[in-house]
């Protein structure tokens, strides 16, 4: 049973070690043909460019392995190139209080650095850091998107005036504060609205006076100007539509395309979307005819949308690439019962958010500085389209210490103005792209003009590779370019000289001079034949390999010894060991050194055992141990290991202050009884053992070597002489004392009583023997006085 789990356990570990080299074996996989292909393997993979490195039947993708693996093999120049990083633009990020000198938005900076160059080798990450810090009095525009439909006629009102007003309170953030406005309602199309001419002209019922309806009309370019705001806005009027849905789709679209018509700056941007309804998307165009996706371009002539007859509305994923493509953040502005509707489209378009309007939008201004307030708070990186087999992650190390990864680690929130936050960004390519020609990526964050530029440039050849020698006559006549230590084949050509063209690889004459004899395999069924050459097959693991001439040698099938190849003490050549100095046999297991067989009193094996490869033999059946010194049976064992057993076992004794240090020679095994400690068996000597410690308790215990190893069973408790029982003492004693005491009582009782008796009879007797004397006391009188009535008559 112990032998199948020893089998069992050893399988495991060699698979397991097996597994283990195989995961980190890629570059061995790959079978490199050049410098360059080795290379983008991974970032583990070096290529050895000495001329004379490879041995006879390997092929040349062998000069492609793990750098350590290349060292062991004996290789002495190698190609192992590196990436790089280079700052091209590192302008600080701006210092600047409110109040000082104003700065054009485009001298501000609020990211660094701005551009950089990397040389990426396949699998090794670059590291970049960038820095962010909010600028103070940041320049920004805003630009105000109201539905002017027939329902929003009250909040028209309050909006007249929001263009000084918001000015007023803008100011205490910004001195550089822009503000503009648009109106939209609806596609001019049924079912959408009326076509009638007459609703054309005026689409509101009863008297009310409304102005024709449209998709949407630019009504003021941003503008500095608060009162031009309100003299404009004062002047607009409502319309009307049919559904209940409004067209802000395609008015937000052209609000983030028209930049010129706008007059958007290189700023942070706002748009305020202002409704009291829901929204039509891409596809609800259908009902009204309209079939033509939207093309996310300008269409505003004289300040209005031309083309929602013909296009339809734009989908939310265009709408998200068209506001982040011109850094527009957006605050929708919505009344509480389209608030679910409205949060939900918050979560698909990042960097924006959800303010509840009141009925008629007179919280309109705080519901912005909110809003805005929460959005400046908040910085999330975004990246371009990244390049085919291009990665990248980021991390960020926001305030009070805060670090997060993965996703979150694009983003860091409750930023105030003046806070500086940083990102650890690594960008790793794996290979190289087709093209292999630099490629660019752009590093920005959400909502904000700036930008960081990142080239990439990619290693996709070794250095050696610029030296190569064209159809160099190293490569058999000039059929191949020889770089980095091998040939590199022409088209057509085969072989590691490039000996042999593709047509004539598997001939019947080449392939007789891949076999030993008639009566062997091909390459002893170990390797391939080319051009009449044996290239011996790879291992999974890159410590083993295939040899010689017929591929007929390997490292790896020689005798083993503890498990390991040629006992750990040789190297396996040709499936023969060749044992190091002092050591010999098949498995290079037997040891020639004697020195571990001397005795401690300096003779070998003790004077009573043969010294054998290294191991002494013990002749005389009583001794045991590496230098039978040990004697199990002995006199005196018992006494020699007593006060080591009685410390580990118990924590008495005198060494029970040194025991970790004196007593860890033997395994200690407690038992219940007597009963469970181990019997003398024919296997290994033992010795049973009865010792009695300071408080005269005795304890048992067993001593024995079974294989080297010292092993000691002890019964787990002591035997102890039984002491008296106090209670049933106690008890006795004090009956004792009461009874006795009950006793004396009723002694001295008896004594009183028959005394008493006594003496009423002596008493008794002197009264019967009395003579008293009868005459009056001449002095008595009597207490009786008669008196008599004179005038008692005796009736």
């Amino acid at each position: 049973m112990e032998l199948k789990l020893l089998l069992i356990s050893t399988l495991l570990g060699m698979v397991c070690c097996s597994s283990a080299q195989q995961e980190g074996n890629e570059c061995i996989k790959a079978n490199a043909l050049s410098c360059g292909e080795c290379i983008q393997v991974g970032a583990k993979c070096g290529w050895c460019t000495d001329t004379e490195f490879l041995k006879q039947g390997e092929p040349t993708s062998a000069r492609c392995d793990e750098l350590e693996s290349l060292r062991k093999r004996g290789c002495g120049q190698m190609e192992n190139p590196h990436g790089s990083l280079k700052i091209l633009k590192n302008k600080a990020v701006t210092n600047r209080k409110k109040g000082a000198e104003k700065l054009r938005p485009e001298d501000i900076t609020q990211i660094q650095p701005q551009k950089l160059s990397l040389n990426l080798r396949s699998g090794e990450p670059q590291n970049i850091k960038l820095k962010f810090k909010r600028a103070e009095d940041y320049p920004i525009d805003l630009y105000y998107l109201m539905d002017l439909s027939y329902s929003m006629k009250d909040d028209l009102e309050n909006v007249k005036n929001l263009g000084t007003s918001l000015m007023k309170e803008m100011s205490k953030i910004t001195s550089d504060f822009r503000i503009g406005f648009g109106s939209f309602v609806e596609k001019t199309v049924m079912p959408y609205i009326s076509t009638t001419p007459a609703k054309l002209l005026n689409p509101c019922t009863g008297d009310q006076n409304c102005t024709s309806p449209f998709s949407y009309k630019n009504v003021l370019k941003l503008t500095s100007n608060g009162e031009q705001f309100n003299s404009l806005v004062g002047k607009q009027q409502i319309s009307g539509n049919l559904d209940s849905p409004e067209g802000g789709f395609d008015a937000i679209m052209q609000v983030a395309v028209c930049g010129e018509h706008i007059g958007w700056r290189n700023v942070t941007r706002l748009l305020v979307f202002s409704t009291d309804a829901g929204f039509h998307f891409a596809g609800d165009g259908k009902l009204g005819g309209i079939v033509l996706p939207n093309d996310g371009k300008c269409h505003l002539e004289n300040n209005m949308y031309t083309m929602s007859h013909y296009y339809d509305y734009p989908s939310i994923a265009h709408l998200v690439q068209k506001l982040s493509e011109n850094n527009i953040q957006t605050i929708f502005a919505i009344t509480e019962e389209f608030q679910p509707v409205y949060k939900e489209l918050k979560n698909l378009i990042p960097k924006s958010a959800v303010g509840t309007l009141s009925a008629n939008s007179s919280n309109v201004i705080n519901l912005i500085i909110d809003a805005y307030n929460s959005l400046s708070s908040e910085v999330i990186l975004e990246n371009s389209k990244l390049p085919e087999g291009v990665t990248i992650g980021y991390q960020s190390r926001c305030k009070n210490g805060v670090v997060n990864e993965g996703e979150n680690g694009r983003k860091c929130s409750n930023i105030s103005i003046g806070d500086e936050v940083s990102f650890n960004i690594n960008i790793t390519a794996q290979g190289c792209p087709k093209q292999g020609k630099p490629e660019s990526i752009k590093i920005k964050p959400l909502g904000f003009t700036e930008e960081v530029e990142i080239m990439l440039n990619f290693i996709c050849e070794c250095e050696c590779h610029k030296h190569g020698i064209r159809n160099s006559e190293m490569c058999h006549n000039g059929n191949g370019t020889f770089e980095c230590g091998a040939c590199r084949c022409n088209k057509g050509r085969v072989g590691r000289q490039c000996e042999c063209r593709k047509d004539e690889v598997s001939t019947e004459d080449l392939d007789k001079n891949c076999r030993k004899d008639n009566s062997t395999d091909i390459c002893s069924n170990n390797g391939e034949c080319v051009c009449g050459t044996c290239e011996c097959k790879k291992r999974d693991n890159p410590e083993e390999r295939y040899s010689g001439k017929f591929c007929e040698c390997d490292n790896f099938n020689c005798d083993r010894s503890n498990n390991k190849l040629c006992g750990g003490h040789g190297r396996c050549e040709c499936r023969v060991c060749i044992c190091d100095a002092n050591y010999s046999g098949s498995a290079c297991d037997c040891s020639q050194d004697t020195s571990t067989c001397l005795a401690s009193n300096k003779q070998s094996c003790n004077g009573r055992g043969t010294c054998e490869c290294g191991t002494c033999k013990c002749t005389d059946p009583k001794f045991q141990g590496p230098t039978c010194e040990i004697c199990p049976t002995c006199p005196g064992v018992c006494t020699e290991h007593k006060e080591c057993v009685q410390c580990r076992a118990f924590g008495t004794g005198e060494k029970k202050d040194t025991c970790e240090k004196d007593c860890n020679y033997f395994n200690l095994i407690k038992v219940k009884d007597r009963d469970k400690l181990p019997q003398p068996v024919q296997a290994f000597p033992l010795m049973h053992c009865k010792e009695r410690d300071a408080n005269d308790c005795w304890f048992y215990y067993t001593y024995a070597v079974n294989n080297t190893e010292k092993e000691v069973h002890v019964v787990e408790t002591l035997e102890c002489p039984a002491g008296p029982d106090i209670i049933p003492i106690v008890a006795g004693v004090v009956t004792g004392i009461v009874l006795i005491g009950l006793a004396l009582l009723l002694i001295w009782k008896l004594l009183m009583i028959i005394h008493d008796r006594r003496e009423f009879a002596k008493f008794e007797k002197e009264k019967m023997n009395a003579k008293w004397d009868t005459g009056e006391n001449p002095i008595y009188k009597s207490a009786v006085t008669t008196v008599i009535n004179p005038k008692y008559e005796g009736k």
